[in-house]
Formats: C-alpha cells, sequence, structure tokens
C-alpha cells in the first residue's frame, strides 16, 4: 500500500490490490478521521500501523454502502462509525447476500459491523472544521467529507474511478447527482479525493459538468 502525504492533514493510503482503492485519513487537532474501510482486516492493517502513532481519537466514516468501502469496519468495531441514515439500513438489509457475492476480493477477517451514528443532511465537528454532508449520485446514500481549513474533499465514489470514465455508475436518478455537481460547485474546494480515481484540482467538476451535458436523458 503506497502511502502519500497530500497535505498537513491529509494522508491518502493507495492500493492496487484488485484494482485501484483510497483510504483517506485526516489528521484534525481533535480528532482523527478515517474515511471508508476497504477489504477487510489484513487490507487496513497498514493504515492501523500508521494510526496507532497517534493519541487522538479515532472516528470512522463511510462513505457510501459499497462492500469495498465497508469490508474493513469491524477492524474498527470499538470506534465511532458514521454515515448516512440510508447507508446503514442497506448495510444491514444486504450484508449477507454482498458477502457471498464478493467475499473473494475481502483480504482478512471481514464481518457485519454497521456505523452507529447516523445523520441526514449534515454534520459538523467545528474544532477540525471537517463537515459532512449528503451527497447523493454514484449511490442513494453517498455522503462527503469536506475540510473547510484546507479545502480539501473526499466525494467517495461520486468522481469516477478513471479520467475517461469521470462520471461514475449512478445507481440512482441522475437528477441526484446533477444537484450533487450543483453543491460542489460552490464549496470552492481545491483538492479532491475520490475512492479510486488520482487526487484531483478543482477543475475536475468543470470536466464532469461538460460529460453531464452528452449524457442522453
Amino acid at each position: 500500500m503506497n502511502i502519500k502525504q497530500i497535505s498537513n492533514k491529509h494522508v491518502l493510503f493507495c492500493s492496487n490490490q484488485f484494482f485501484d482503492l483510497n483510504i483517506h485519513l485526516i489528521l484534525g487537532a481533535k480528532n482523527t478521521y478515517l474515511i471508508d474501510t476497504g477489504l477487510g482486516s489484513d487490507f487496513v492493517q497498514p493504515v492501523v500501523d500508521y494510526i496507532n502513532q497517534i493519541t487522538k481519537p479515532l472516528i470512522i466514516i463511510n462513505t457510501h454502502h459499497h462492500w469495498d468501502h465497508v469490508f474493513g469496519n469491524n477492524r474498527f468495531k470499538d470506534c465511532l462509525i458514521i454515515s448516512h441514515q440510508l447507508c446503514r439500513d442497506i448495510i444491514e438489509k444486504e450484508w449477507d447476500t454482498v458477502v457471498n457475492k464478493y467475499s473473494k476480493f475481502s483480504m482478512g477477517e471481514v464481518k457485519k459491523c454497521l456505523p452507529n451514528l447516523m445523520f441526514e443532511n449534515e454534520l459538523f465537528f467545528p474544532e477540525d472544521k471537517i463537515r459532512l454532508i449528503y451527497t447523493p449520485g454514484h449511490t442513494i446514500d453517498s455522503i462527503s467529507v469536506v475540510d473547510e481549513e484546507e479545502k480539501v474533499i473526499n466525494v467517495g465514489d461520486n468522481i469516477g474511478d478513471t479520467m475517461e470514465e469521470i462520471i461514475p455508475a449512478l445507481y440512482c436518478d441522475k437528477k441526484h447527482y446533477r444537484e450533487t455537481i450543483n453543491t460542489y460547485k460552490n464549496l470552492e474546494m481545491e483538492t479532491w479525493i475520490s475512492g479510486h480515481n488520482i487526487v484531483l484540482k478543482k477543475d475536475v467538476i468543470e470536466k464532469i459538468e461538460k460529460q453531464l451535458e452528452l449524457l442522453v436523458e
């Protein structure tokens, strides 16, 4: 797993074990935030080793319910795990089916571990200037994590996996994604992090908008 220091507060753990996958750590003044937990306990061990050097409380954030973002949750079962309410509901409802289908990609132990703090529209951590916002698009339960201090945003899978496919697969109505892109435009973030793509700059939203114009309704 490749470790990249993105800025003073932001560290990215990048794996290409089965496909490109990013695990994002935010080093706040009060808390440490881990965005998504990857493919299982062994997969996140390098992240755990890094976090063990940090004494501040750890908060886990699930950007959405997809298996490659939550299979490692149980490694952090004693932590606060945050998601949208819909995310928790979908994980609980679909867990057995998902594990049966995707266990071949798991690395280490995978056990159901549900988020234990849910929100609907927004959740703010003022000491660290970290804001979680509801941004449906890739999935109906997708959220984004905004660092208002360093102007860094993690959008989960609301940015596609490659530059050639900058618009992700959309598992809910496209209108939600268009609304989310409009929300992103108003945030004025400088650095854009997603679940599978490279680290991008703010012009990525313009590129997505242009591609959206070409989509046939």
